[in-house]
């Protein structure tokens, strides 16, 4: 087992490969954009970079898009590092039910935005939602909700583009 998987069990339980629609609003509650998703959420054994999630989006005019994270473990967190972000993924030690996963992001490229997301995983592990709050200079601007679903824990049957298409 992985340091990041022994010490990180709750986000551990999110290996797998999960199907989702994410839904944009502003800060007056109306709909802005939604789309379809597919994530792939990996532990690997490189210890540089322990745990990698790619994200697959699909709208329906046809739009499709595709974003890879590598990570690295430091500080008792997930640290996410690219050109697109900047940030953190921690576990909740006062979540005693175990279900409760937070994310701090700074935007890269978008002077003073930053992204807060809540995950919370069912006690069965096959469901999720996640709410991230975009602000913008400290004023919120935007929320996203996402619902998922878990398609499969065996996310190593999914090679490269296979899955490209409409993903759910």
């Amino acid at each position: 087992m992985s340091n990041v998987k022994h010490s990180m069990p709750n986000l551990a339980r999110h290996e797998g490969v999960w199907d989702g629609h994410y839904r944009y609003y502003d800060a007056s509650g109306n709909k802005t954009d939604e789309h379809r998703s597919r994530l792939i959420c990996r532990f690997t054994d490189d210890a540089q970079h322990p745990y990698h999630q790619t994200n697959h989006y699909s709208w329906a005019d046809g739009k499709k898009e595709v974003r890879d994270f590598v990570t690295r473990y430091q500080f008792g967190r997930i640290i996410f590092d690219n050109d697109l972000i900047y940030g953190w993924c921690s576990e909740i030690p006062e979540d005693d039910l175990h279900r409760t996963l937070m994310l701090y992001w700074l935007r890269r490229g978008t002077e003073g935005m930053e992204l807060y997301e809540m995950i919370q995983l069912s006690d069965c592990g096959q469901y999720r939602n996640r709410v991230w709050h975009w602000f913008q200079r400290g004023r919120l601007i935007q929320r996203t909700l996402i619902d998922e679903q878990r398609v499969t824990d065996q996310w190593r049957h999914i090679k490269g583009e296979s899955f490209a298409g409409d993903p759910v």
